[in-house]
């Protein structure tokens, strides 16, 4: 039985104390049962972290459904908890109506470019 791997649906860098996870066009078509696989990218750095400070840069993609979102609260509360900060940039408008009906908009500081967002997490 031969598994599956996520396609490069996140590219991850550090700056310093901070981490900058952007989704690349392959989130898109993610197949279904590889959202954890990906997932685990996103929160490796973490749970390694102290007070992750975390930009999810959104640029490369206009959409994403309910199973992102999904992974998106599973990673706002593991570094909620870990008493960090998260922030995202570069949301398309299709995306800034999803996180708008489901009231997120709220939750997460939404930047429009990915220095903007750095540079307000790393002041902070």
């Amino acid at each position: 039985m031969s598994h599956s791997e996520p396609p490069d649906a996140f590219t991850i860098e550090r700056r310093g104390e901070l981490t900058v996870v952007s989704a690349t066009p392959a989130l898109e078509s993610i197949a279904m049962g590889l959202e954890e696989q990906a997932a685990d990218l996103i929160f490796d750095p973490i749970r390694h972290d102290a007070a992750p400070l975390i930009v999810l840069d959104l640029s490369q993609i206009d959409y994403f459904g309910s199973v992102f979102l999904g992974v998106l609260l599973r990673c706002w509360k593991l570094v909620q908890a870990k008493g960090g900060t998260m922030a995202l940039s570069g949301v398309s408008d299709r995306a800034k109506e999803l996180l708008h009906l489901t009231s997120l908009d709220f939750v997460w500081p939404i930047y429009a470019t990915r220095r903007e967002a750095v540079d307000a997490l790393q002041s902070d």
